[in-house]
């Protein structure tokens, strides 16, 4: 009995050891999860991507055409993207005209010229905006920010 009485002393002192590292690692996560929610609010859209111009003279469409941000949706669901904002750190703005992004797809933001299609617009900027230190930050037609990208020198890129 004696056998018996330390197996269900070593079984309940596992399972107590179980619960309060679970205790303890519950918080760390849910914090980060109140942090993402209040960084990306409860929109599906989020910046995916950048694609960063590079120093130099070079002002061809081309060569502007090749820096881009990419904006996705995470979602199934589409969404129109009327009157959402890009803006850089420097105040240049592009706004969405009436853009329906479907489910689980993407469009890149380029800044040079172009024909805007279901996967790409164009911003018809005649200089770069993006450089290697920088931030993109989405806001959804009421100005609330939706994402930031942040990449260079304070930035995770």
């Amino acid at each position: 009995m004696s056998a018996s009485l330390a197996t269900r002393r070593a079984v309940t002192t596992v399972l107590a050891a179980g619960a309060l590292i679970g205790a303890a690692a519950l918080p760390a996560a849910a914090a980060h999860d109140d942090d993402r929610r209040d960084h990306r609010g409860s929109h599906s859209v989020v910046i995916s991507d950048v694609q960063y111009g590079t120093a130099g003279r070079d002002r061809s469409a081309r060569a502007l055409n090749r820096e881009w941000v990419e904006v996705k949706n995470t979602g199934r669901k589409s969404v129109n993207l009327r009157g959402f904002t890009l803006t850089d750190r420097q105040g240049n703005r592009y706004r969405f005209a009436d853009f329906r992004l479907d489910g689980r797809s993407s469009v890149k933001v380029h800044t040079g010229q172009g024909r805007d299609t279901r996967h790409d617009v164009y911003q018809d900027r005649r200089h770069q905006i993006w450089d290697e230190r920088d931030t993109a930050t989405l806001r959804d037609n009421r100005g609330n920010v939706i994402d930031t990208e942040t990449w260079g020198r304070h930035g995770s890129r």
